[in-house]
């Protein structure tokens, strides 16, 4: 009888423990749970905050956009301005400009009809004694000199020796009775018969070149309305040209007071 009961209490015993047992396994299965659910709320902790910061993104790339665009607008306008500027800048430029010509002329012309009464007028653009003619001013010698004299007595006024070069400056000369005088013409190797100077208007010998050892070489020289040539070493009379001045309109106002 005892050995049944101590039986039973070992198969109680051994029943209690298997129990034991599995309750501890069961525990065991059931403890990850805990974790699992921290990872839950991390995961949707760290979903939440990158939807937040795209949100944050979205809503700083709509303000950054639309800034930009007011900003644009203004470059714009500030681009249109300064365009209109520089345009009105550029009208205003070329309206001063051309008023300025206008005076210019306007002076031009009164100067002249001021000096063909009063020839040593002030506002002359001629030097004292030198004829004015266009936009030239005309110088006559004193004296002769031979032709390579001449060029280097016009050089000395910042002139040179004279050139018809077209038909009005023509007319001018010869109302001026400027009869024997060396012409700027290039020296030549033989003689030249007489030519129209209306023949010689548009020449390229006006272009003076081999200037060099005219012992015996042949320069052009005005005779009458016609061109000649005699040696180089000859003396004539000279006229010397340069470009008058600008006529300024202060010189209008007052006469010369040169006696």
């Amino acid at each position: 009888m005892s050995e049944e009961v101590t039986y039973a209490d070992l198969n109680f015993q051994h029943s209690s423990k298997t129990e034991t047992i599995q309750e501890s396994d069961h525990l065991e299965k059931k403890a990850p749970s805990a974790p699992s659910r921290v990872w839950r709320r991390t995961t949707w902790a760290l979903s939440l905050l990158c939807l937040l910061l795209l949100i944050g993104l979205g809503i700083l790339g709509s303000i950054f956009y639309r800034t930009s665009k007011i900003e644009m607008r203004k470059l714009n306008k500030l681009q249109n301005l300064k365009e209109e500027l520089e345009r009105n800048i550029s009208l205003q430029h070329r309206s001063i400009m051309n008023i300025s010509i206008t005076l210019q002329k306007i002076a031009t012309e009164l100067c002249r009809e001021l000096y063909k009464t009063q020839k040593e007028h002030k506002c002359k653009p001629c030097p004292e004694k030198w004829l004015w003619h266009e936009d030239t001013c005309y110088g006559l010698s004193d004296d002769a000199e031979t032709w390579q004299k001449s060029i280097s007595r016009c050089s000395a006024w910042n002139a040179s020796l004279l050139k018809i070069t077209s038909e009005s400056v023509l007319e001018f000369i010869q109302s001026q009775g400027f009869r024997y005088v060396w012409l700027g013409l290039s020296p030549r190797l033989n003689r030249q018969d007489y030519m129209l100077l209306k023949e010689k208007i548009n020449s390229s010998d006006w272009f003076t070149r081999n200037t060099d050892h005219l012992n015996e070489k042949y320069c052009g020289y005005k005779y009458n309305t016609y061109v000649t040539y005699d040696d180089c070493t000859a003396k004539r009379t000279f006229v010397c040209q340069k470009l008058a001045d600008k006529v300024k309109i202060e010189m209008l106002n007052t006469p010369d007071e040169r006696g």
